[in-house]
């Protein structure tokens, strides 16, 4: 990796953890889309996965003793089952096809988001167990393939119209189990070389520095204007990450 990709994914990670310190979205969501711009999927895809497990654990403390564990075990075993074959289906993939899963997946969480908040009104999606585990799935399916884990579990979580404070201490503590037996496997599996350690590690101060500045941003600019410019940003880079792989397919 040249110094200009890297300066890129620094870029990157500062402006991803800002955003998810002014709005709570999955840091890994925000990012995916530009890494893997930057770096091909084999590269890109751990370094994002080392660092938000880094992110989750070092927020989990803080919300341990509001996390849902029962629905917390349904998560991680529908995710756990379903990791074999996002791992598989990543080492058999080509960097347009993951750029465009990755383009679909965001762009359709940006959408999602905005339905659901102009739509408060309509009929709550009722929890189950069948669901959890559904929804679990998916996400280990997206956690394998493209490293977001997040944005299954969120809309499901969202739809269902679960607390806030419950919501989010149970996907952090998801992401903290889910990303460290991604990582294993990967590391197990697949391979990770030392250099995708060393960049990750290098990466993380550009993650807490953008998270606090992310935390002063938000109190000032209140939750609509920081929600609407995080559905921006989402929106626009899934679109222009389809685009990306649209033009590279038709090459």
């Amino acid at each position: 990796m040249d110094w200009g990709s890297w300066a890129g994914l620094a870029a990157t990670c500062f402006i991803a953890a800002l955003l998810q310190a002014t709005n709570g979205f999955g840091f890994a969501v925000l990012a995916v889309p530009f890494f893997l711009m930057l770096a091909p999927p084999d590269e890109a895809i751990p370094i994002i996965i080392v660092i938000s497990f880094g992110v989750s654990t070092f927020v989990m403390p803080q919300l341990y003793r509001w996390v849902d564990f029962g629905l917390l075990r349904r998560l991680t075993f529908g995710s756990l089952v379903a990791l074999p074959f996002g791992l598989f289906a990543a080492t058999h993939s080509n960097r347009i096809v993951v750029g465009a899963i990755a383009g679909t997946i965001v762009t359709g969480f940006a959408l999602m988001l905005s339905w659901h908040r102009w739509h408060r009104q309509t009929r709550a999606l009722v929890l189950c167990p069948s669901r959890d585990l559904a929804a679990g799935a998916v996400a280990g399916v997206a956690t394998g393939l493209v490293g977001m884990a997040g944005p299954p579990v969120l809309i499901y979580l969202m739809l269902a119209r679960a607390p806030v404070t419950t919501m989010r201490a149970t996907l952090i503590a998801f992401f903290a189990v889910i990303y460290a037996v991604t990582l294993i496997a990967n590391t197990a599996f697949v391979g990770m070389p030392g250099r995708d350690w060393l960049i990750a590690g290098s990466l993380l101060p550009f993650v807490w520095a953008g998270g606090r500045i992310g935390l002063r941003v938000g109190d000032r600019m209140g939750e609509t204007a920081a929600a609407a410019l995080a559905l921006t940003v989402l929106g626009a880079a899934g679109l222009y990450t389809l685009a990306v792989a649209a033009h590279a397919a038709l090459k």
